[in-house]
């Protein structure tokens, strides 16, 4: 049976260490007290990546296992996560579940893994499946959200939002990563015909460069109604330079993420929606899908974590429930550990 609901377990506020768990709850059950999980992600200044750290860090105390989680120092630094990766590879890790920055950073490290024959999970972000299978790496599954539809949701909301009709702006990732490409696929093909989209840029995932921007947008189109930001710290940096112009409330800004600063500026009214992924549940996932390759147990090859659009109507809710959904979720990974 899949499990439907996630446990309450509170975040644990622990950085790139090696958690030596107690074995409480099921773990004791599981034999699996020295067994050891990597996770690298690209870095932990960006909320998201910090609730995926501590989703795996507590399921790891969960389940009696022992986790690492280790980053790179921003969204773009390859080179850091690389040699994360290298690092950890030699030493003596039973799994590996890797977030990439863009489709092809990781594959070179992560050879050496795959000559070990040490199963890999790829976490969030796709990495390139042809480049992968030339340099001999595989995944065991790809765990993450799906981001065309996080952006179809998004511009289901901002068509509802802007009723039918009006100019917006797009405020891209990381140029080359796919997350915020399928974020932006889906968005725009879900208002194809019916709002203006005047611009796109990027702004590198990061609030500065999306406060920036958007007071850029603002000079070359003061007449748009409304901009979709592919995460939400770029969306918090849009809501500034839009509260800097003294246009809160005229411009509705969705994102996509739910982190906790996102869920705040709902609530405060700056911010009109974001579609939150749980990045929580997707570290939680990755220990999961680890221990039950462990045990013997084949995943699927996509394991897809849920979504859910947050603005005022239910931000209450899930700012109780953060980090954890409030949408049930049937969990195809959890249901395949021994009891």
């Amino acid at each position: 049976m899949h499990a439907r609901l996630w446990r309450t377990a509170a975040p644990l506020l622990l950085i790139g260490v090696l958690l030596a768990a107690t074995g409480c709850g099921r773990g004791g059950d599981h034999g699996s007290g020295d067994y050891k999980i990597a996770i690298v992600t690209r870095n932990f200044t960006n909320p998201y990546w910090a609730a995926l750290r501590d989703g795996a860090i507590a399921e790891a105390s969960h389940l009696g296992v022992k986790v690492s989680v280790q980053a790179g120092q921003s969204e773009t630094d390859a080179d850091g996560e690389n040699a994360q990766i290298s690092t950890m590879a030699a030493q003596g890790y039973d799994c590996f579940g890797v977030v990439p920055v863009n489709g092809t950073n990781v594959i070179t490290p992560l050879t050496t893994v795959a000559r070990k024959k040490t199963p890999i999970l790829n976490l969030d972000t796709q990495i390139d499946a042809n480049a992968s299978q030339q340099a001999g790496v595989s995944y065991a599954s790809f765990i993450g959200s799906d981001n065309l539809e996080a952006g179809k949701t998004a511009g289901q909301q901002m068509l509802a939002a802007l009723g039918g009709s009006g100019k917006v702006a797009v405020l891209q990732g990381i140029a080359g990563e796919q997350n915020g490409i399928n974020r932006d696929q889906g968005f725009s093909d879900t208002v194809a015909g019916k709002l203006d989209i005047v611009q796109r840029a990027p702004a590198d995932y990061e609030q500065d460069k999306g406060l920036q921007v958007t007071e850029a947008i603002l000079k070359a189109h003061p007449d748009i109604t409304g901009i979709f930001a592919a995460n939400d710290t770029m969306g918090l940096g849009a809501a500034q330079a839009i509260k800097n112009a003294g246009r809160t409330g005229q411009i509705k800004v969705i994102s996509v993420d739910g982190i906790k600063a996102a869920l705040d500026a709902v609530k405060a009214g700056t911010l009109y929606g974001t579609v939150t992924q749980y990045p929580y549940a997707e570290g939680q996932l990755a220990v999961q899908g680890c221990l039950a390759l462990h045990q013997g147990k084949q995943l699927p090859a996509r394991v897809v974590s849920p979504i859910a659009f947050i603005n005022t109507a239910n931000v209450d809710q899930q700012i109780g429930a953060f980090p954890k959904p409030i949408v049930t979720f049937d969990n195809p990974v959890e249901g395949l550990l021994n009891k």
